[in-house]
């Protein structure tokens, strides 16, 4: 296909991913087609980006010839500027020492750019083992070739194309490495569905504490362009007068944290992004320690993921008064991270497995998560759960919610519930929320409105009649069918079991020593 004949769909992106690891097959491992098929990517998206601002200027200033001269002088006056002899269009002309030629250029675009250093310079494409290149010129050109095919500038692809291409590559061929390519990436439609939820306003300060590739962060920042943008010469800007959103983000995994700061250079957005382990040694903090505290959070962290005791017990950011989490799932203690990251006026909107909102409730005695859902509740800070369709993400078929705390709420002592899991467009593999479902769901969430069949606005009071339980499902019945414990639930609320039990059986060992009874394996 010619390039620039359509915006890339997902089938075609996967289809021209493929291709593209079929050309360097053979010398390489398949985990290691991303090190060598994504930088490549940044310097395609890096230098058709530049083509449209060129053409944008172009436009402005008369010529092409002009606004080159302009920008040659100015290297500001572009997002992220390429040398001449490194732009695609040359990149692709070029047959000969590509090895060296391409390490070149992205070490040439990494010195004109500092923020991209390390984060596209990465990779020798010269590189030997054994006294032979590890691919050679040949399969180079031919991966150029391939991804020549497409255009990549602003308008041909989505926003974070990036998340897109490594979310496919590791989900096709770097599974065997731990890590699931869904850990960092959030389907497009519901990163627009936290902006439409969070509708952040001029100025303001926005934290993604587990950003991947920076999904949350871009739609936000698009979010107030659409809503305060100006367009002129095909571009949409901010007009002087209005401040942009000041970005904020952390990410652990080297690769996506190159991908989220790619992304900040490509949207020119206001954003800081810190690489490290968020929950171990938070990257946002004053000089004195404490966290600094932000208007707006939105976040998807990994669900269900296992922390050892250590970071709830030591932590001296003081984020846990609400309870430990237990072993089993950190989700409540990502919540509480979060909640201690909000000015006293903040808002956050974060993404979790169902199970979180619902996991404790109706159980005999004590349970961690029911426990800090309630003193959440009770403190009037949850303002809204919406539970999404199934099928939406990439490494589950669950459903999950998005939970919105807020510590000013608009309507003291109210809770809305919204069960969007009939709202979506049936695909293969995923489904997917549409633009009038987002909006749909956005709309009762800010008008407050109760809708028979999507919505239910409960009091606090009711949710503790229902013993904390504030999954959408509960009140708000579809076609009469009874909640269904999904898959991963299940195991989660094992997990937890078989923690409870084995602290049980600790708690009895150390009685039955004390009596002088030995312990339950001399029983």
């Amino acid at each position: 296909m010619p390039a620039g004949d359509k915006v890339l769909d997902v089938p075609a992106l996967e289809s021209w991913l493929w291709d593209a690891a079929c050309k360097i097959r053979g010398p390489l491992d398949a985990p290691k087609f991303k090190d060598y098929i994504l930088p490549l990517i940044f310097l395609k998206r890096l230098s058709d980006v530049f083509e449209d601002e060129l053409r944008h200027y172009a436009q402005e200033f008369g010529s092409e010839k002009e606004a080159l001269k302009l920008i040659d002088r100015d290297h500001k006056l572009v997002r992220c500027y390429i040398p001449a002899e490194y732009r695609w269009p040359v990149v692709a002309r070029r047959t000969a020492g590509l090895g060296e030629y391409l390490t070149d250029a992205v070490r040439a675009v990494a010195r004109e750019n500092p923020a991209l250093a390390g984060v596209i310079d990465s990779v020798d494409f010269n590189a030997s083992t054994a006294g032979q290149r590890i691919i050679d010129d040949g399969r180079l050109a031919a991966l150029i070739q391939v991804l020549s095919q497409h255009r990549l500038g602003l308008d041909d692809v989505e926003p974070d194309i990036l998340g897109r291409a490594y979310e496919y590559l590791i989900r096709k061929f770097a599974e065997g490495q731990g890590q699931s390519a869904g850990e960092f990436y959030t389907p497009r439609e519901v990163a627009v569905l936290i902006a439409r939820l969070l509708e952040p306003e001029p100025g303001m300060t926005l934290y993604d504490p587990c950003c991947g590739s920076g999904g949350l962060l871009i739609k936000s920042h698009l979010r107030l362009l659409e809503t305060h943008g100006i367009r002129k010469n095909g571009r949409v800007t901010l007009p002087p007068e209005v401040a942009p959103l000041r970005l904020c983000g952390q990410e652990i995994n080297a690769a996506t944290f190159a991908m989220a700061k790619m992304n900040a250079a490509i949207h020119d957005m206001n954003a800081e992004i810190a690489i490290g382990d968020t929950m171990a040694r938070p990257a946002f903090t004053h000089e004195d320690g404490r966290l600094r505290r932000f208007d707006l959070v939105a976040a998807n962290p990994m669900w269900n993921q296992n922390f050892s005791a250590d970071t709830y017990d030591n932590d001296p950011y003081g984020r846990f008064g609400f309870g430990k989490p237990p072993a089993s799932t950190a989700d409540w203690g990502w919540v509480q991270h979060m909640f201690a990251s909000l000015s006293d006026r903040g808002r956050m909107a974060v993404v979790l497995d169902t199970g979180a909102v619902s996991r404790g409730s109706g159980n005999q005695g004590s349970n961690r998560e029911r426990d800090i859902r309630k003193a959440f509740i009770e403190r009037d800070l949850i303002e809204a759960v919406t539970l999404l369709p199934e099928n939406l993400f990439y490494n589950t078929t669950a459903p999950g919610i998005v939970m919105v705390i807020n510590r000013a709420k608009r309507r003291a002592g109210e809770i809305m519930l919204i069960n969007a899991s009939k709202l979506f467009s049936k695909g293969r593999p995923k489904n997917a929320l549409t633009e009038e479902h987002v909006g749909e769901i956005a709309g009762v969430y800010h008008s407050w409105t109760a809708k028979d069949g999507l919505t239910a606005i409960i009091s606090k009071d009711e949710a503790a009649r229902n013993d904390y339980n504030l999954s959408p499902s509960r009140y708000v019945a579809l076609n009469g069918k009874d909640e269904v414990l999904p898959l991963e639930e299940a195991m989660v609320l094992l997990r937890e079991a078989e923690e409870e039990r084995a602290a049980a059986d600790r708690e009895l060992e150390a009685v039955l020593k004390e009596l002088g009874l030995g312990g339950l394996r001399n029983a």
